[in-house]
């Protein structure tokens, strides 16, 4: 080889060496873009879609007092604290039976009495706020009787305020 194709050869590597080193490997950077965009997608997946839900607000309520009297066994329900006013149940009970709980405001308090097949006699009672609703008697086998009152949210004004 002659030093001038020596020196072609010399200028060939050296141009072929500076246009990889200039132009960057486009897709190593596409690879890096790629991985760099899956991690801010996750990372604001994360910040936007959490699983906590909003604390639900707390539901006024007033003081209601349920009694049921008489003789025999009976199974009782009535609506206690519970923000969707379901029903709580009490089977086998032996009366007297008195309960003071505090029920939410807007729902209707009611207490219900059913005798058991040896029948008997029960009356239930209820009051709101102290003061005396409404009285109900069950007699003989299976008998039932319910007892219920309005509770509306407006009453908190003039009423014990307690939520």
């Amino acid at each position: 080889m002659s030093s001038s194709e020596i020196a072609e050869n010399s200028v060939r590597q050296e141009n072929q060496h500076e246009n990889a080193e200039g132009s960057p490997d486009r897709r190593g950077l596409l690879a890096a873009g790629i991985v760099l965009l899956a991690c801010l997608g996750l990372v604001g997946y994360g910040v936007l879609d959490t699983d906590e839900q909003p604390k639900p607000h707390a539901v006024p309520t007033a003081e209601v007092t349920y009694e049921i009297t008489g003789t025999g066994t009976v199974e009782i329900s009535y609506l206690a604290r519970s923000e969707d006013g379901t029903a709580t149940v009490e089977k086998n009970v032996t009366l007297p039976w008195k309960k003071s709980v505090r029920a939410p405001l807007g729902k209707a308090p009611t207490v219900a009495v059913v005798l058991d097949g040896r029948g008997g006699q029960a009356a239930c009672t209820l009051a709101i706020r102290g003061k005396h609703v409404q009285r109900a008697t069950a007699m003989g086998e299976f008998g039932r009787a319910t007892c219920s009152g309005e509770l509306l949210s407006g009453e908190l004004l003039s009423g014990d305020g307690k939520g």
